[in-house]
């Protein structure tokens, strides 16, 4: 505790009225000089003493507790202070610098590390809230603990010279490279079959060139040859409806800080311009107007309806005149527009001289090139004139047993039915029976649902690129109609049409990566009773392997913590996924060069100064108090203002000119004016 005096002024009527009268007075005075009034001196002590009675001085003295300067300590956690040894530089540079100023009991410092899950290095902010509180008389400047790739210093610093003098250490060797790719243009949408275009940029501070490797999907990657520090495009074809994960990697570098920013990815979504279907229906059925009417019934489909009504073959009386004029152009939808056409529908087909061999092996090729068919067997399936005995029978899964079985039944669901997403939801339903079928051997694929004594009637599988769903029943249409209670006909053939497009959610057998905060979620869906192992590439390239955990049938997943933005990879018995933890191209990873080039503004802004500690030995610059007005840095040593602050704890005050004194003192010296003036 200190005892300090002062002269106070407290004017009786307030300083506006006080300044008024004064400057009245002082008119009035320069109009006495100017009538050359003879008492010019006694007037001007008279209007001295009033002016000083209207101020009321007094001398105050107070007992005063010295406060504390407070200085700030910002210690930057984000990401980039983990490679190389910037984490142990910045450990020991901290710990120097706190021991230093603790010394000093006239300084109070402050410190605070920013959280390394936010997009960016946030130094500027995390200042200005840990001294939001701090009186700014009281700010003695901060020390930044960084690397210098600071994301928040504002274009207008001009509020944070309040803050004292900012220093900045820079922890990393600055002549450190470091190779990354950014996607410096990633459209969020585009047609299904179409191609998007991509700009990828490669910055690398040695090579001229790089290659990157592109992949769709967890696909197999394309490679190209870009050079670095360009935008280059890269068109990429949007595989299928909805998120398309696109993922673009380069090699490391020949100066290299971390693999993390060396590949990044974008989401982009598939849209699906229209479905095209080509319905052939091989008589007049009841089924035919069902098949026809679901699909008329959505907007986004266009459909070509082919149906049969009378063989080449068959004689007919109708008259020339009345039958179409225009031929069914079959060479042209069945050749040279087959490839089209989204999805194939062969309705109860009995192969006839219509379309020929050679369209049905340009239906097989069309399938295994990537195409969907599905056919929906009526009893023609199981006689000579089968599309089993066509170029068709090699992507089909099921072949007939020539027996067609007659009688009631109820189709159910097979175990793997019950856990294949074309029909998992559908278990448990209350379905009508159906009475009839074709008996068929299950050759390739998965069967979904059955008929009487386990005989397959649902049947789907992959050839190739494309796929394949058989239904060996024309009795679809029962459940359509209401019969015995109907049952789930539209879910089916939607769930069966979206798995033949490869829509990704109707995959039986998918992966999927999501990050959930700081947590990481991964969910397997197979066919089989077990998982195989699960492994996850985390951005800075090590390998997590959390174990699964049953959810259901066929279902299973595992989680696992992470603290980091990025890319992370899973990969499961010959699946893969990828899921983005924050941002495609986070801010963290953009340059990771130790610099102080960012901070060098605010700096010599705020009178601080900027040093690079490249080793954990080095030794930080020393720390002096510094006054208010003298430099706060030079080549050795950094300055925090000292404030000076206190807190008045008591004081008396002793008024230097009391009332009765000073009316006195005016009297007195207009007395003396009067005299002079009336000599």
């Amino acid at each position: 505790m200190t005892e300090a005096g002062r002269i106070s002024l407290d004017p009786l009527l307030g300083w506006p009225v006080l300044f008024a009268l004064l400057v009245l007075c002082a008119l009035a005075y320069l109009a006495y000089l100017r009538w050359r009034g003879r008492a010019w001196l006694t007037r001007a002590a008279a209007l001295t003493a009033l002016a000083a009675a209207l101020a009321n001085p007094a001398y105050v003295r107070e007992e005063r507790e010295p406060l504390p300067s407070v200085a700030a300590v910002v210690v930057d956690g984000s990401e980039s202070m983990s490679f190389g040894q910037r984490t142990q530089i910045a450990e020991t540079v901290r710990e120097q610098l706190l021991t230093e100023m603790d010394a000093d009991a006239s300084l109070e410092v402050r410190i605070i590390e920013t959280d390394s899950r936010t997009d960016g290095t946030n130094l500027i902010g995390a200042l200005e809230g840990l001294m939001a509180d701090v009186p700014r008389d009281r700010i003695a400047g901060a020390v930044l603990i960084t690397d210098g790739q600071v994301h928040d210093v504002p274009e207008d610093m001009a509020r944070l010279g309040e803050l004292g003098p900012v220093h900045a250490l820079i922890t990393g060797d600055p002549d450190s490279g470091d190779r990354r790719i950014s996607l410096v243009q990633s459209p969020d949408f585009g047609i299904v079959g179409e191609e998007a275009q991509f700009l990828v940029r490669v910055d690398d501070p040695v090579s001229q060139t790089a290659t990157v490797t592109v992949s769709v999907n967890g696909g197999l990657p394309r490679r190209m040859t870009v050079a670095t520090g360009e935008d280059t495009p890269l068109p990429i074809e949007i595989e299928r409806r909805g998120d398309n994960i696109v993922v673009v990697e380069t090699p490391a570098g020949e100066q290299e800080l971390t693999l993390a920013n060396n590949r990044t990815a974008a989401t982009l979504s598939g849209v699906r311009d229209r479905l095209r279907v080509l319905l052939i229906t091989g008589k007049p059925n009841a089924a035919g107007r069902v098949w026809r009417d679901l699909l008329k019934s959505d907007p986004s489909v266009d459909l070509v309806h082919f149906t049969i009504l009378r063989p080449p073959f068959k004689q007919d009386i109708t008259p020339l005149e009345e039958m179409a004029l225009i031929a069914f152009p079959t060479e042209e939808l069945f050749e040279g527009k087959l490839n089209e056409f989204d999805l194939i529908i062969f309705d109860q087909y009995e192969r006839r001289t219509v379309i020929t061999m050679s369209y049905l092996a340009n239906m097989a090729r069309y399938v295994a090139d990537g195409g969907a068919l599905l056919i929906a067997a009526g009893e023609d399936f199981a006689g000579p004139a089968s599309l089993a005995n066509t170029p068709l029978a090699g992507v089909l899964p099921a072949l007939p047993t020539g027996t067609i079985e007659v009688g009631a039944f109820t189709p159910e669901l097979s175990d793997t039915g019950k856990r294949h997403t074309v029909t998992q939801s559908l278990d448990g339903q209350s379905w009508g029976g159906w009475v009839r079928y074709i008996k068929a051997t299950a050759e390739a694929g998965d069967v979904l649902m059955t008929a009487r004594d386990g005989d397959p009637l649902l049947v789907v599988d992959r050839v190739g690129e494309g796929r394949v769903a058989q239904l060996l029943s024309g009795q679809i249409w029962l459940w359509a109609r209401g019969h015995d209670g109907g049952g789930p006909f539209a879910e089916l053939i939607r769930r069966m049409v979206h798995w033949l497009m490869k829509e990704p959610e109707l995959e039986e057998r998918q992966l999927r990566l999501e990050a959930q905060g700081d947590t990481l979620r991964a969910t397997l869906r197979t066919l089989s009773d077990n998982a195989p192992p699960l492994s996850i590439e985390t951005p800075d390239g090590s390998i997590m392997e959390p174990t699964w955990q049953a959810a259901g049938p066929g279902e299973f997943v595992a989680e696992a913590p992470i603290d980091r933005l990025g890319l992370f990879r899973a990969r499961s018995g010959g699946l893969e996924a990828v899921t983005l933890n924050g941002p495609a191209n986070p801010k963290e990873y953009a340059a990771l060069e130790a610099t102080g080039e960012v901070l060098e503004p605010l700096a010599s802004l705020t009178g601080g100064g900027v040093w690079t500690l490249d080793r954990p030995g080095d030794r930080i610059p020393d720390i002096r108090r510094v006054g208010r007005g003298a430099d706060a840095e030079g080549g050795n040593w950094l300055g925090l203002r000292e404030r000076g602050a206190y807190a008045v704890r008591s004081s008396t005050s002793l008024p230097l000119l009391p009332g009765l004194l000073a009316a006195l003192a005016i009297v007195a010296f207009l007395l003396l004016a009067w005299r002079r003036e009336g000599r």
